[in-house]
């Protein structure tokens, strides 16, 4: 069954998408300029062949491990996750054996001190990933690790650490060079929340076991067009990723500013966490953007989905299927009456129906609509997911006129913190934060 992308529900009739089809040719030679400086390493993959090789190489040390602690914040950790629970869900069903994934993605000590304490450093190995070499949310994790690694393993404790960052700079890259630890290198020019096809993501897939050329091949072929030099606006307006961003930039301008991820293939759930901060992150600048909003069907039927159908028409919906997913078990044949409907039917039958419902409801109440179909839920289907959406939200930031590879304001939040922690220099940070502190404040009980 093919992936395909269902518009009929999609309200195009009632948005101005003209003067953004408009922009093809326009977004047509500007895909060319980028991709031929390579400031789209997301889709180009220049590092494919290179890192196959390299991951190739590290398959045999990886399998002397049962344990992986992969600490990385945001986008060093989200796409990791969202592809061990699609498809490594063993890990969190009853009875697992064989290897497992821990991420340290906060400032937890709760679960830092879990890993500490059960964690067997014998089998375990740490990854850092951190493209800067300088997220401390991340670095800071790394130092204890270290301690503790160094700790248990004497002088063989670089043994069991793993570096993903700059090739060239930054802290981890001089703790590559003193201490001979094994590292992958982050691109120059992508960004975390487009890295999971990079050594970022692919390092724990393939520790899990998941087919990572399928999901390289499923990227590379939703990319292709995007990435060829000849590449035409006539081409690229009949790209789904192309129509996605004019569908995306034309809600907003009829004040449509929540996006909808609402997935109905429940193992890909964490891919809604993915794509919220890709699209958070990417598109929420200069007073612009929609606010992603990930859902779960069925779960979220009986929470959020009653302000989706009957709160404000601000919402659109990206409305993720898979008809192919297993049957499960069949329903036993002497249920009572009131529940006669399922007598013997498969238990797979009802998460469809719940989902056909659901989209059908959404569209009768206003909500724009595209159901994302995908033809199955193997790895070269998330691979081309991965790649669409990607391409569809730096498309959309072009065509809304800003950047959607930086995240300005993010970096304020990140020097306020280090300002409180006493760091060097940030002298005006530092007298904001002073004067934050020392302000007068409305503190009330509860």
């Amino acid at each position: 069954m093919a992936d395909m992308l269902d518009w009929t529900s999609a309200d195009l009739e009632k948005l101005d998408t003209k003067t953004y089809e408009g922009r093809a040719d326009e977004m047509a030679a500007r895909l060319v300029e980028e991709t031929g400086a390579g400031r789209l390493p997301f889709l180009t993959m220049p590092y494919a062949a290179m890192l196959k090789q390299e991951l190739a190489d590290l398959k045999d040390y990886l399998k002397t491990f049962d344990h992986m602690l992969l600490l990385g914040i945001g986008g060093s950790a989200l796409g990791a996750r969202a592809l061990q629970q699609a498809f490594f869900p063993q890990q969190d069903q009853p009875g697992h054996v064989g290897p497992s994934l821990w991420i340290g993605d906060n400032i937890d000590a709760y679960a830092l001190e879990a890993y500490l304490a059960k964690l067997p450093p014998e089998k375990t190995v740490i990854v850092t990933v951190s493209k800067s070499g300088g997220t401390i949310e991340t670095v800071g994790q790394y130092f204890i690790l270290k301690e503790w690694a160094q700790k248990h393993l004497g002088d063989r404790w670089s043994e069991h650490m793993l570096l993903v960052t700059d090739e060239e700079q930054g802290f981890l890259r001089g703790e590559v060079e003193t201490y001979g630890i094994k590292a992958l290198a982050v691109p120059d020019n992508l960004g975390g929340r487009y890295s999971v096809l990079s050594a970022v993501g692919l390092i724990p897939a393939m520790f899990l076991g998941m087919d990572i050329d399928a999901l390289m091949s499923g990227a590379q072929e939703v990319a292709a067009l995007l990435t060829d030099p000849e590449l035409t606006g006539e081409a690229l307006a009949g790209h789904s990723s192309f129509q996605l961003a004019v569908w995306a930039a034309a809600l907003q301008d009829k004040g449509f500013d929540e996006m909808i991820f609402f997935a109905y293939i429940p193992l890909w759930a964490s891919f809604g966490d993915w794509f919220a901060q890709l699209w958070a992150e990417s598109l929420g600048k200069e007073g612009k953007g929609s606010q992603p909003v990930p859902a779960l069907g069925v779960t979220d039927q009986h929470s959020v989905n009653q302000m989706f159908m009957d709160g404000i028409r601000n919402k659109a919906c990206l409305f993720l299927t898979c008809p192919s997913l297993p049957a499960g078990p069949k329903f036993p044949s002497d249920l009572p009456d009131q529940f006669e409907y399922v007598r013997g039917k498969d238990f797979g039958e009802l998460l469809q129906a719940e989902g056909l419902g659901t989209q059908m409801a959404l569209s009768q109440n206003g909500v724009p609509l595209v159901e994302l179909r995908m033809g199955e839920d193997g790895p070269k289907q998330a691979g081309k997911l991965i790649a669409l959406l990607g391409a569809a939200t730096i498309l959309t930031g072009w065509l809304m006129g800003i950047n959607p590879l930086d995240q300005p304001a993010v970096e304020l939040g990140k020097r306020l913190a280090k300002a409180r922690m006493n760091a060097d220099g940030l002298d005006e940070e530092k007298a904001d934060l002073n004067e934050y502190l020392t302000a007068d404040r409305d503190i009330r009980e509860f």
